[in-house]
């Protein structure tokens, strides 16, 4: 198989390198040091001394220039086969809000976009939030920017990262705008499928008011490419193809990209992360794995595909210019594990990225993103674990990346196991190969794999909902074949896994042989927020984690050949991670009464990590 000879190569890699550094007792070696003299004490005066010099964050420095990547809308327009009127409408606020438009006529007036409120059955969800309108930006204090102290174990690498690397951070408008139903946004499938949390969303770090303040504490810490979202049911509240603009919508996202690149920053954009509009919610019968995520959720409404496309083209018209990273799908495994819907997500993207580069002609890069905690056999000298290892990638990466990056047919796993799979014909693969400029992938940890209990084969043959196993029909556990966990864990299901990140790399360059953008990393400490404020901003764990993660793409760059593109820190702030607060994978803490926010020492320690490794500036 494709896929097997790679990841046992990738495997005998891994193991031959851990292997010279183990001396025949298994404990690390080492290295040569000068024969020590035996030790001579002696008595010395004693005093106090500072041994830590106070260091300060270096801002970016505002910009001269203003590049430009496609052409303004004025000009794009005449690509559309579609015209747009654009229109405004008011805030739905739960238990305030009386429907008095008496425009019941008009299918897109101010009746018709109350009423999907009504339908998304927000009773439990709570008001307003502290702001009602765009915060103004104030200086960051100097005192604020004062570097922490050092850990005591560090990196030792001697490697400086490529001239065009992507460093930055990310976040998603689900989890810190808040202003959930204000100015003409829709309903989104989150309000109506988040478990038992739908209040939680409303209000979050109402970064739809703060976002000036926001992004002027990036570029206050050094931050280059700051990753956002923008949400479909803001810009498109009726969602089709025809429907209305929400023109507060447009004015909102163009003011937060300009205010992007005047503070020195480069914004990359993503166009659907989660949330899709209600209307495209494919079946009240959707079911939630902790595998996989919502199965049956969304994607697979026959009207998905165009629909999305028209959004795509309304984002790219209006701000391809001044944007020169785009992602269309963030992880839509998570909301589209069924084949409909993967198929579905498969040529909606290829269409925008032919639109994109062929008749917009732009200069910069659009891609794709996905999910996958990397599936490592629990034996990897048991060829059948092996094998479900290749199967959990396949499923997992596969399924989307054969066809967007390789022109390769969908994997035989799948189109064997899953319900309703059919291929692509010739003149679709021909279509949506290479679609992607990037692999961006999001590779939080490591999952140990082995096959399912009673095969894999009788697993999938079987192809029982009900079966916990399926479709995968793999076993997923956190535990390496000697009873170890597989790393330091977190409040969640993320470990500490970096030798495993880097064979990872090693896996996607070596199978879908396009540069890799890591998209999203993060670490959200153990019982974090239960902790007092200056505990929470001291999180060594998550500095564990983002330098260790970050010295392996060293490693995988320079020592392996591999193409890094990028990496974008997750996430920029504590936020709503689709469930609750607790799980704060920010890199910042936010006081959830005042919205106030803070800098937590793995923040800096990661930006000091990739500045102090940058080629130096003639």
């Amino acid at each position: 198989m494709r896929v097997s000879i790679l990841s046992l190569t990738a495997f005998a890699v891994a193991i031959e390198a851990q292997e010279l550094y183990l001396t025949t007792t298994g404990y690390a070696a080492r290295p040569q040091c000068t024969k020590q003299s035996t030790p001579k004490y002696h008595f010395q005066p004693f005093s106090y001394t500072l041994n830590e010099t106070v260091r300060y964050a270096t801002s970016v420095p505002s910009p001269t220039t203003t590049r430009t990547y496609a052409p303004a809308y004025t000009d794009i327009a005449k690509h559309l086969t579609t015209t747009w009127s654009t229109s405004t409408w008011g805030s739905w606020v739960p238990e305030q809000t009386v429907i008095s438009a008496t425009d019941t006529d008009d299918p897109y007036g101010q009746a018709a976009w109350s009423s999907m409120w009504l339908q998304a059955d927000l009773e439990d969800y709570t008001t307003t939030g502290l702001f009602s309108t765009t915060v103004s930006s104030t200086p960051v204090p100097s005192s604020e920017l004062v570097l922490p102290p050092r850990d005591y174990f560090g990196p030792t690498d001697c490697y400086n990262f490529p001239k065009d690397f992507v460093f930055g951070v990310a976040g998603s408008a689900a989890q810190i705008e808040g202003a959930v139903a204000l100015e003409g946004r829709s309903p989104s499938l989150l309000e109506k499928l988040a478990p038992g949390n739908k209040p939680k969303d409303y209000v979050t770090n109402e970064n739809y008011f703060l976002y000036k303040q926001d992004i002027q504490r990036l570029a206050a810490m050094g931050v280059e490419y700051y990753s956002f979202t923008i949400p479909w049911t803001r810009i498109l509240p009726f969602a089709l193809p025809g429907t209305p603009v929400n023109q507060q919508a447009i004015d909102h996202y163009d003011d937060l990209i300009t205010a992007v690149l005047d503070a020195g920053m480069t914004p990359v954009v993503t166009m659907l992360h989660f949330d899709s509009p209600l209307m495209f919610r494919a079946s009240e019968n959707y079911t939630i794995r902790p595998d996989i995520g919502y199965i049956n959720a969304g994607y697979q409404n026959e009207t998905f595909v165009d629909a999305f496309v028209n959004y795509g083209k309304v984002l790219l018209a209006h701000y391809a210019d001044r944007v020169p990273i785009w992602v269309t799908f963030n992880e839509p495994l998570l909301y589209a594990f069924n084949f409909k819907g993967v198929d579905h997500v498969v040529k909606a993207h290829a269409q925008v990225y032919h639109f994109y580069h062929e008749e917009l002609k732009a200069k910069g890069r659009i891609g794709i993103k996905f999910n996958d905690n990397f599936g490592v056999p629990k034996d990897p000298k048991n060829a059948s674990h092996v094998l479900a290892a290749d199967r959990f990638q396949e499923m997992q990466l596969g399924f989307f990346a054969n066809p967007i990056f390789l022109g390769k047919q969908y994997p035989k796993s799948v189109l064997k196991t899953l319900p309703g799979a059919k291929p692509l014909n010739d003149s679709e693969l021909a279509y949506i190969k290479g679609t992607s400029d990037f692999f961006g992938i999001d590779p939080y940890t490591a999952t140990v794999v082995s096959p399912a209990d009673e095969g894999i084969e009788a697993c999938a043959s079987n192809k029982s909902t009900s079966n916990s196993l399926f479709p995968y029909c793999v076993n997923q556990e956190t535990k390496n074949v000697y009873g170890w966990n597989i790393g330091y864990r977190s409040q969640s299901y993320v470990y500490i896994t970096p030798t495993h990140f880097r064979e990872y790399l090693f896996y996607l360059w070596n199978t879908f042989r396009h540069p890799i953008l890591v998209s999203e990393f993060g670490f959200p400490v153990h019982a974090e927020a239960s902790r007092d404020l200056s505990d929470q901003l001291f999180d060594s764990p998550r500095s564990v984690y983002y330098l260790s993660f970050m010295s392996e793409i060293l490693k995988s760059i320079y020592e392996d050949g591999v193409h890094v593109m990028g990496a974008l820190a997750w996430s920029f702030v504590d936020n709503w991670e689709f469930g609750d607060y607790s799980q704060q994978f920010g890199i910042q803490a936010v006081n959830r009464t005042t919205q106030e926010r803070s800098y937590k020492k793995s923040f800096f320690d990661l930006v000091d990590f990739v500045k102090s490794r940058q080629p130096k500036k003639a």
